[in-house]
Order: structure tokens, then sequence, then C-alpha cells
């Protein structure tokens, strides 16, 4: 067995996180119902890889996600930071300290209330343990939240990311920051992060968390690791990365930054214009530095691309922007927990099994070294030989990677595809069927890559009740598209939509030097200025001269990797 540990830290990465459990929870009842579709009861995916089995002080047997969730005081909305298998911890009474003379005055902060889908779960986890189910708080019954209700409460009321989740965290998963319950508004860059972090134990704290994870595992794989880095929480993630890195620097981390629509704002004045670039010089350089893969995510506007043609997303919902990101982050796990039962299994289920460490040196060891990856995706994937779709998957696929080159022909490109829940015809896919059709399509692709790996598997991507209503009317129950509306609400979701096929694809490409350009310019226009704002405000964060010259120094190699011609890419750092 080779595990994966997953780590999510920021308020976006959660909620990736969030959606990301939800389907892995889906799956596993999809796989335990007597009447279901046979292509979960035998898709070949090991969850073990991402669960672990465990057992209460209860005795009662449990089975959590192997995860290290990181994010602000106070923003697990309902749920207690010990996880949903213990009960809420009490704390000390304070007033029977005796070491403090003075007065003592209590604040105490009323548990906030489970929203009407999570009192929904709880009616159904008390029902599968007994049939009388008695209000016992009420003196009339309880009366059943229909679906509808569940759906309307998601699609108006998500305030935090455990409002929709579905999943029974271990107590060691869940981890607050202390002194981080400051205005979200504040916690906009780098330096605060820093500040958080070196005040106290809390590194101390989030390693042992980890190693907990980690010392359990046979043979871990590798770390999937998530960061909302458009904020403090970037400069969070980059110092537990170094920790990792310094621990267990046999085990590959590929990390995905991800940035939410709304954290894409133009300064109020110069000075937070400048903190916001330099904000983004910094945290690309560091994170950069400190994982095999590094995967940015994160479109200013989803509403505005080209997802629209068949997702209607509110840019401003978390909930919505982020379901988008954990599907593909989902399809791109899948080679990593493929199980192989021999050669007739494979060809029937699966192909194209890998695990994280083959991903990253395919990808990122090559002639070229490049470690930053583009992210794309169709949601849902086109059916093959359709006749009412004239573009294909490869041509189907969009990024979800900003500040990319559109268009960029790179001879040297490298690409993990990955195609989930094929339909042809009006019918699931063999893999065969699968493998013939993508090679084909390579063949025809001008240019082509210089290298791709194909992973095909026959299992869908399920769409669960907590997934948001954002299919168009042109998206069938089984994610099918049609070139016509469909009857119904112009809005879809999980009532309408069991389940989508799927198709990401990871790609090392010239294309993201747009990228590591921005970073590097505002590194140079704003970092080495004496006397400059700039300067001063990278000393406030902990960066003197030389740390930002290294910093060039490498974005300026990313560049040359990529463009040997970029001449001049860290010349200004070497003779300043």
């Amino acid at each position: 067995m080779r595990e994966i540990v997953t780590i999510q830290v920021g308020e976006f990465a959660n909620y990736i996180g969030s959606h990301y459990w939800n389907f892995q929870d889906e799956l596993l009842g999809l796989a335990e119902e007597p009447q279901g579709d046979p292509v979960y009861k035998s898709s070949s995916l090991n969850m073990d890889v991402l669960y672990r089995s465990g057992e209460t002080s209860q005795g009662i047997l449990t089975y959590c996600p192997r995860l290290l969730s990181i994010g602000y005081k106070g923003t697990l909305g309902s749920l207690s930071s010990s996880g949903s298998l213990n009960p809420r911890i009490s704390q000390p009474d304070t007033l029977e300290i005796v070491t403090w003379p003075g007065n003592v005055t209590r604040y105490t902060a009323e548990p906030r209330e489970k929203n009407i889908f999570l009192q929904s779960l709880c009616e159904e986890g008390t029902a599968n343990l007994t049939s009388n189910v008695a209000d016992q708080g009420s003196s009339h019954p309880q009366r059943k939240i229909t679906d509808k209700e569940r759906i309307e409460c998601l699609e108006n009321g998500v305030q935090y990311w455990t409002d929709f989740s579905k999943v029974q965290f271990h107590p060691r998963s869940l981890y607050e920051l202390h002194g981080s319950w400051i205005d979200v508004e504040k916690f906009d860059n780098y330096g605060i992060g820093e500040e958080i972090l070196s005040a106290g134990f809390q590194s101390e704290e989030m390693n042992e968390r980890l190693r907990f994870f980690i010392e359990e595992c046979d043979h871990i794989q590798g770390i999937q690791f998530i960061v909302d880095d458009s904020g403090g929480f970037s400069a969070i993630a980059a110092g537990f990365l170094e920790d990792i890195a310094d621990e267990y620097s046999n085990t590959p981390v590929l990390l995905y930054s991800a940035r939410s629509p709304a954290s894409y704002k133009l300064g109020k004045s110069p000075k937070e214009s400048v903190s916001r670039a330099l904000h983004d010089a910094v945290s690309f350089s560091r994170l950069s530095s400190c994982c095999k893969l590094m995967v940015p995510v994160g479109l200013p506007s989803l509403s505005r691309s080209k997802f629209s043609s068949t997702l209607f997303v509110e840019d401003q919902k978390l909930f919505h922007s982020s379901a988008i990101y954990a599907a593909s982050i989902h399809s791109i796990s899948i080679p990593f927990r493929m199980e192989s039962h021999g050669v007739n299994a494979e060809s029937l289920y699966i192909s194209g099994a890998m695990d994280v460490g083959g991903m990253v040196q395919m990808l990122a060891g090559q002639a070229r070294q490049n470690m930053i990856t583009i992210l794309d995706s169709a949601l849902p994937a086109h059916f093959l030989n359709d006749a009412n779709n004239q573009s294909t998957i490869l041509r189907s696929l969009c990024s979800l990677t900003p500040e990319i080159e559109e268009n960029n022909d790179d001879l040297h490109s490298i690409e993990s595809l990955i195609v989930h829940g094929a339909f042809s015809g009006g019918r699931r896919a063999s893999i065969s069927e699968v493998e013939k059709f993508i090679h084909t399509e390579y063949q025809n692709e001008l240019p082509r890559p210089k290298l791709y790996h194909l992973t095909a598997a026959s299992c869908p991507l399920p769409i669960p009740l907590p997934f948001p209503s954002i299919f168009n009317n042109r998206v069938g129950r089984l994610g099918e598209l049609s070139t016509t509306r469909l009857i119904g609400a112009e809005r879809r979701g999980s009532l309408e939509v069991e389940s989508i096929p799927m198709a990401a694809r990871l790609r090392s490409s010239s294309a993201v030097k747009p990228i590591i350009e921005t970073r590097l310019g505002s590194l140079r226009r704003y970092g080495l200025q004496r006397g400059g704002f700039g300067v001063e405000l990278l000393r406030s964060w902990g960066f003197g001269k030389e740390e930002v010259e290294d910093m060039g120094e490498a974005l300026g190699k990313m560049m040359m990797l990529l463009d040997p011609n970029a001449c001049g890419a860290s010349s200004d750092f070497d003779s300043d």
C-alpha cells in the first residue's frame, strides 16, 4: 500500500478540500449500495490510499481522511476542532485559576448552530442507528428536511467550508492557528503570515500532527498539498513545506497554489498595489522552492471563462468556484490510487496507474526541469465519437491556471492526461476505446507534446448533494452534453445530474513564462530600489537584500530553463 497524506492550508484551500472529500465520501457510499451502479463497485480505486482506519475511545470503527487542515481560528463553523468523531472538549473553568490574583472576566461564544444541510445529515445518521427517532428537545415530531430545502440552504447560506462537508474528521485533522482571528481583510500579505508562524510553537504543533499521519503509513508515496496563497497563509505553507523538506526529503510534494476569484482585487492605493505585487512574487518564489511540482490554479473569473459554456458559476461564492478546482484535483489523483489485479482487471476498469513520485518525475524531471505545471480540465468531458459535439476531448480542455500564454506551441511540452467515466455513443466507453480514441487525438494534434501519459478509468465523477447547482441545462443526467437546452431548471445540480465524465491534464509547458516574468519583474521593480517603499516592506517581512536577490536569481533560472534566449533574466540581481 502506498498512502497519500493531504494538507490544506487556508480558507479557499479548505473549501476546495471540502468538495474533494465529499467526492470521496460519495464514491464510498455508492460502492456499498446493493442496487447501485456496478461501475462504482468495481472501480479498482483503492480508497485506503487517501483514508485511514481507526477506532474511537468507545470502540467504534472509523474511516477518516488522512488529512491535516489548517485555517483561521473561528472558521470551523459548527464543527469542533477536535473533529466530528469526538464530543466537544470542555474548557477548564478559568475562575478556579489561583495563579492570577486579579479579577477574571469570562467571554463565552455560543456554539454555531448547524445549518439545515448538516441537520439533515445528523438525522440520517440517527435514523441508521435506530428506527424510532424521537425529537427529545421538542413536544412535536421532527419534520423531515427535503432535498430542495437542503439545496436552497447551501446555495444561499454557506459561510464556512464545514457548512457543506459530509465527512467525519480525525481529532488530529483540524488545526486552528492561534492568534489568526484577526480581520480577514488584513490577513492579506506574506509578512502577516510570517508574524503568526513565528509566535509560539505553532510550527511544532503542525509538524507533530503531520508526523502522526505519516508514521502510521506503510509506505507513503507523497503529499498532496493545497494552499490558499492569496494572503498570509502562503507564508505559513512555505514554512511548513520547509520543515517537510527537511524531515521527509524523499517524499515528493505535489503543491496546488490556489486563489479564489474574490482574491483578485486592485489595490486601493499605490502602496497597496506594490504590496500586492511583492506578495505574489515572494509567495511564488518561496512556495516553488519548497516542493517538487507546483500547480498554480485560480482564474480571476470562472463565469467569464470558457467553462461558462456548460457551467453557471457565481464568482463571489467560494462554494461555487472551489467545486471546479476540487473536481479537477480529484481527477488528477485517480492514477495515484489505482489497484492492480493483473492485466485483465486493468484492461476492464483502469489503465495508466502512476504514483505521485512518477508523475512528478515525468513532468518536472525531464531535461528542462520545469516544475511549474498547468492544470487543464473539461467538466464535463465530451463523449467519444459523439456526432453532436465536434470538439475533441483534448481541444475541449480549458486551463484553470491563470496568466499563461494561450496557443503556446511548445514542442518540448510534457502532459499527463486523465480521462474517467467517458461515454461513447450513449454507453460507457471501455478502457480500450478511450485509449484508442485519445492516442488518435494526440496523433492528429499539431504540435504534438514531446511526451504524454494517459490514465483511463471507467468510474465517472459522482455529483453528491452538497455539490452546487452550477450545471446549465445543456448537461444531462449522466453528464452528456446536448446541442439544445434540456427541459427543466436552468441551473442543474445533484438532483438533476448524477455523475459526469471528466478529463483533466497536468501540462509542463513554456506557456507558464508570463507567471514567472510578472513576479520576477515585481522583484526587480520594487524590491531593489534603494529607499523605496518596496524595499522597506520586504525588510518588514524579514527579507533583506541578499534574500531578495536569491529569490530573483531563482526566478531568473526558471526563465532561462524555459527560454534560453531570455538573456539577462537574472543579471539585474547578479550585478546590483
